[in-house]
């Protein structure tokens, strides 16, 4: 039996917990009376992978079959998420890859020969050919990509946009006019968290910034209570309302799967462990990766972690009409991530690892680790967060003042311009989130070559307004002092410095949760 997820509340025989800092581990020994939320183990893949795959196909739930969706002379669209999903990426074969053959090897039964992949990639940067060839894998890569039938979506190509409607709240939909124009659009998903998957594929995957901004703006991200709970997420109220409206005017058969938490590979497999049940091959091996990391010049010790594949399986995969096949998507990533937690506390400490959905092969700039801790980590819970209104969150975590230019470059300008002004989201905003969404520079980057778009930092600044506005001091540890200085936040250089400095406004026997991710835990506050 895969043991559930659980909380440990320290004490003195508690060893050294590790702590994910950036590019580097460490180990660190928290305060009597902590307690930890440890993730579930990783629960068994599906036995036949295939089989499940051509099962999900035959028998949809709320959909016919896939087969009798295709016919000859029609025009099929696949769709499917691009690299910010999984993270790290995952093993060959790309589970997105399996399901693709399989569905353009019914299209081809069919007679369907009107066939267009497109990368999902909305406002993100484009995929290169070797990104995109190790998701879709190398028959269909070499089949569509050199006669252009398979390509990154472009959210800038006004030509190729279409304009669905208005929403019951006056939200543009707007999408790939190749979709838009489809006989059948298949979305092919990776739900990796509750937060993926649903309406929020196709109708924000496949949008424009003319759609986009209605729900990735400041009001809507600090009214959205857990993105990981869609039915209280004004960020997903808004993405099924476009949804529905989307399926009123395009058939979309939706396949969505599930993993489990093998987040990391074998070698590493001490980090997904717990820490009193390490061997000692376990003890050596954190030992020798924390010194031997350290000790590694940046540029190459991004390359170790950034090469690492995980060894996730596949734990369901369910197709259909797009909210019935949430559901039962939800509920298998409930089954693996779900920990029941009694209550909030008065500080929260995360460990913040190398990666996050927007630095896959790049830097994990300032504004990125940001949006990792306030946006991802401090949203992963389901009824209420983890910390009480007015408390700290302390985050571990180097962030450097490093930026990629290729892929970031409206990051630096936002870094140095706009945050010297303000670091509210709403004035920020206001003031300056229009110019950089229209600024012909950062346009041609995005769609020339492999930068995300400018107004992209924008969204990742707001991605933290929930947790701004619920906490009163937030706190990095082993942070670059101006980069957290011009973001409005504290550092400190050990964790008993970081308490000490929240004790005016916690006290000195605060209450203190630590989560500890990843692999994954969704915790369920009571």
């Amino acid at each position: 039996m895969t043991r559930p997820g659980f909380v440990l509340d320290v004490d003195d025989r508690t060893p050294p917990l590790l702590v994910h800092a950036g590019e580097s581990l460490r180990l660190e020994r928290f305060p009597d009376g902590t307690r930890v939320i440890y993730p579930p183990e990783s629960l068994p893949g599906v036995d036949d992978l295939d089989a499940t795959i051509a099962d999900a196909l035959e028998n949809p739930v709320g959909s016919e079959p896939l087969r009798a969706l295709l016919f000859a002379g029609m025009k099929l669209t696949i769709a499917f998420d691009d690299l910010s999903l999984p993270l790290p990426t995952m093993k060959p074969p790309d589970i997105r890859g399996k399901i693709i053959e399989q569905v353009l090897t019914l299209a081809a039964a069919a007679g369907v020969d009107d066939v267009e992949l497109i990368v999902a990639t909305a406002l993100h940067r484009r995929m290169t050919a070797n990104e995109i060839r190790h998701v879709v894998g190398e028959r269909v890569f070499r089949s569509f990509w050199p006669e252009k039938k398979l390509y990154n979506f472009d959210a800038e190509d006004r030509e190729n946009l279409s304009h669905i409607g208005l929403t019951d709240a006056g939200e543009d939909v707007e999408i790939s006019k190749r979709a838009a124009e489809s006989d059948l659009l298949v979305y092919v998903n990776v739900n990796m968290v509750a937060m993926d998957g649903g309406h929020k594929s196709a109708a924000i995957g496949l949008a424009s910034y003319k759609s986009l901004k209605h729900h990735h703006n400041s009001h809507t991200m600090v009214h959205s209570r857990s993105f990981m709970d869609h039915k209280n997420s004004e960020l997903h109220s808004s993405a099924w309302r476009m949804g529905r409206l989307l399926a009123g005017h395009l058939k979309i058969f939706q396949i969505e799967t599930s993993l489990n938490n093998a987040t990391f590979p074998e070698q590493y497999g001490f980090l997904s462990k717990r820490e009193w049940e390490w061997s000692l091959r376990d003890q050596a091996m954190m030992y020798g990766a924390s010194r031997g990391l350290d000790a590694m010049p940046g540029r190459l010790r991004r390359k170790t972690f950034q090469s690492m594949r995980s060894e996730y399986a596949v734990t369901g995969v369910t197709a259909g009409e797009v909210e019935a096949v949430h559901e039962k998507t939800l509920a298998a990533v409930h089954r693996q991530q779900l920990v029941e937690v009694d209550g909030q506390s008065d500080v929260l400490v995360f460990g913040l690892p190398f990666l996050g959905p927007y630095n896959v092969n790049s830097v994990m700039n300032p504004i990125l680790a940001m949006c990792l801790g306030l946006g991802y980590f401090f949203n992963m819970y389901r009824g209420k967060p983890l910390v009480r209104p007015g408390g700290t969150l302390i985050l571990y975590h180097p962030v450097p003042h490093e930026f990629s230019q290729l892929h970031h470059p409206s990051y630096v300008d936002f870094f140095e311009e706009v945050l010297a002004e303000s670091t509210d989201p709403a004035t920020i905003e206001a003031k300056f989130e229009k110019a950089y969404a229209t600024d012909p520079w950062y346009t041609h980057l995005y769609r020339t070559s492999h930068a995300y778009h400018g107004v992209h930092p924008f969204y990742m600044w707001y991605w933290g307004a929930h947790a701004m506005d619920h906490l009163g001091d937030v706190i990095w540890v082993g942070a670059d002092r101006r980069t957290t200085e011009r973001m409005g936040f504290r550092s400190a250089s050990t964790l008993a410095d970081a308490l000490e400095m929240a004790s005016g406004s916690v006290g000195r026997s605060p209450s203190i949760t630590y989560l500890h991710s990843p692999p994954h835990a969704i915790a369920d506050v009571k």
